[in-house]
């Protein structure tokens, strides 16, 4: 099927809605962005999450990683960051929605950024790419490169070979290899070339293992929401004030500390700390007992329950509240879109009619 088709068969992927924010959000939420980039920087930031993190982490990377994606709920106070993700999809597509060819472009410009010399030929990799959800996305970025010059493959890791200092698909050599796995540290058997070839730098990896642990691990939110340790490190007024301000409070979650966390669990949202997609969360007030006792066997991080914000969304003539998640694609510490998920239920499911992407407007 081609793009056309392929998103005629996902009714749910894209929402009429508009979603209206205040430009006073806006300026927040960019500079929470700019907060956590001045804050990953700092090298005892660094040591402390390398400390839970795999040690293909530490390997030093030459890029920054791209479509890293900040996640917010709008609450009365302002927004609220919910996570951070490195292999954020949907953002070519959310583009699309909202007529953002100068996005389009800024995405391109930042894969030849990420490249760092003539950007020749690019793989889009994912396990078994043709049925994931966000399949038309690799497609469309397909087409946009290849518009620009750019030889692009879209394969499943297991086609990759490292042979002659690079990496390879079929006779092609690449130059990058932009990353949709969920496997962040490369850890799984089918992914071995490409973690090797990463660790040889024989290919430019984005996302890439460094990024995901310096940003996006769970328990990286601990750090970012304990005021009195970042004053420890010296961390300036500014930064520390907005990250104050917008990022909840989160905290490890300990089996020796149980009847304390099930006494507040209705307070709280307990994630995995290396999840995707929502994968294994729970909020508290809707958790059991059985799977409050999985949480506490596993690496969990319990944030104070920030409740999404709502908009009516018309579906099949009645009006219905569907839940509000804002996403922020950004690179280099700078947002380059906005788009919102509208979903019912606790994730972002894109099976609610309805819902989906939604377009944002600022007020």
């Amino acid at each position: 099927m081609d793009i056309v088709e392929l998103l005629a068969a996902r009714p749910h992927l894209y929402s009429d809605a508009v979603v209206r924010i205040a430009e006073a959000d806006l300026a927040h939420m960019a500079d929470l962005v700019g907060a956590v980039e001045r804050l990953v920087a700092m090298p005892v930031y660094q040591e402390q999450v390398f400390a839970w993190a795999p040690p293909i982490a530490r390997n030093p990377a030459p890029n920054k990683g791209a479509f890293f994606g900040y996640d917010f709920h709008l609450t009365p106070a302002g927004p609220r960051l919910i996570e951070i993700n490195t292999n954020a999809g949907g953002g070519l597509l959310a583009a699309r929605q909202a007529g953002r060819t100068d996005v389009e472009e800024a995405f391109v410009a930042m894969l030849r950024a990420e490249a760092g010399e003539a950007l020749g030929a690019v793989a889009i990799v994912d396990e078994a790419p043709e049925s994931q959800y966000l399949y038309p996305e690799f497609l469309a970025f397909k087409a946009l490169l290849e518009r620009h010059g750019v030889t692009v493959v879209v394969c499943d890791p297991r086609d990759l070979m490292l042979c002659h200092g690079g990496l390879w698909v079929e006779e092609t050599r690449l130059d990058l290899v932009y990353n949709r796995l969920t496997d962040f540290a490369l850890a799984a058997s089918e992914n071995t070339a490409l973690r090797q070839a990463w660790l040889d730098g024989a290919v430019v990896v984005t996302p890439h293992p460094r990024a995901h642990a310096l940003f996006a691990d769970k328990r990286n939110m601990v750090v970012l929401s304990d005021d009195a340790l970042l004053a420890i490190w010296g961390v300036d007024a500014a930064t520390r004030r907005i990250l104050a301000e917008v990022v909840p409070h989160t905290e490890r979650v300990d089996a020796g500390e149980a009847d304390e966390f099930w006494s507040r669990r209705k307070e709280l949202f307990f994630k995995p700390a290396t999840g995707y997609g929502s994968k294994a969360a729970y909020r508290g007030d809707k958790m059991t007992r059985r799977v409050f006792e999985e949480v506490l066997a596993g690496e969990y991080v319990a944030q104070a329950l920030v409740p999404p914000s709502t908009v009516n969304v018309e579906v099949a003539g009645d009006l219905s509240a569907l839940k509000v998640d804002l996403r922020c694609y950004a690179y280099d510490g700078r947002i380059q879109l906005v788009a919102a998920r509208l979903y019912q239920g606790q994730t972002t499911n894109f099976r609610t009619p309805g819902g989906g992407f939604a377009r944002v407007e600022v007020a």
